[in-house]
């Protein structure tokens, strides 16, 4: 590995703090310096930091699934070699675990613990970066059975924390932010329910009642269109009370009129029916 020399405005500052992010793609910065590093190299760094505390044995299991366990082993033992020759190696090796050394900054942990802190039920404000925490998937392009894995744990991760933010501005009271991170969670899972019902309560609070009628029929003809199904029950009971009076006028509306009383040929209001022509003898 070595600092990338077509970054001459940064360079690499002594005493400079050393980031690893995973999020939209691997980059590892020494300061403001990329760090190049092999793409087999990558694999072993972005692996420790995701599995901190995890056994060589666990590693190479992981790292090369598909070789016998001594044959791992030693790849893993090339790997970790390889990297601590480099003076930016991020890793910290004891006897039989491998982790971050303790001064690398992983923004996969930046999301985590401010999911942790939404959850703990800190004000949202002072999350200032819920919403864009994480809005980028963890390592795209990689298909290794550890990334699907924690890619998929750090998206329902950042969906629930979206909601909660969401729904703890709308219990204060503050419709604009609640709506802003419910839109969010919204755009990483357009087919998700939960934003979308919350969508329908935050309009429903300010009184919109055409704005969450709206939102909740483009949420149901999207579901109808890419998976036929209908929204839940408990999404239909949010629009209950302001979808009542039309659905009783609809309902009032397409009734087949009645019959005058002691005229079945006639409506009310309309002309009589027509009698029946007369058969004629052949």
């Amino acid at each position: 590995m070595e600092a990338d020399p077509s970054v001459p405005s940064t360079g690499i500052r002594p005493g400079a703090g050393v980031s690893l992010h995973l999020l939209g793609g691997f980059r590892l910065l020494h300061g403001d310096a990329p760090v190049v590093v092999p793409r087999g190299l990558q694999r072993v760094i972005a692996l420790i930091g995701l599995r901190p505390g995890a056994t060589r044995c666990q590693l190479a299991g992981l790292l090369w699934p598909d070789a016998a366990e001594e044959r791992a082993l030693s790849s893993l033992r090339t790997a970790l070699w390889r990297l601590r020759q480099d003076p930016y190696c991020p890793l910290a090796v004891s006897a039989d675990t491998v982790r971050l050394a303790s001064s690398v900054r992983l923004d996969v942990d930046e999301l985590v613990g401010t999911a942790s802190r939404v959850r703990d039920g800190d004000d949202p404000r002072v999350a200032s970066g819920a919403l864009a925490a994480g809005r980028h998937d963890l390592l795209p392009g990689w298909y290794d059975d550890w990334v699907l894995l924690e890619r998929e744990r750090l998206r329902q991760l950042r969906l629930h924390m979206l909601e909660q933010v969401a729904g703890q501005h709308l219990a204060a009271g503050r419709h604009g932010e609640a709506l802003d991170a419910a839109l969010e969670a919204m755009a990483a899972e357009p087919l998700r329910e939960t934003p979308h019902r919350l969508v329908v309560r935050i309009h429903l609070a300010e009184g919109n009642a055409f704005e969450a009628v709206h939102a909740f029929y483009v949420y149901r003809d999207l579901l109808r269109r890419e998976l036929r199904l209908e929204p839940s029950a408990a999404m239909c009971a949010l629009l209950d009370d302001t979808l009542a009076p039309i659905r009783r006028a609809t309902r009032e509306g397409g009734a087949a009129p009645r019959r005058s009383p002691g005229h079945p040929g006639r409506a009310p209001g309309g002309p009589a029916r027509p009698a029946s022509p007369t058969r004629r003898n052949a």
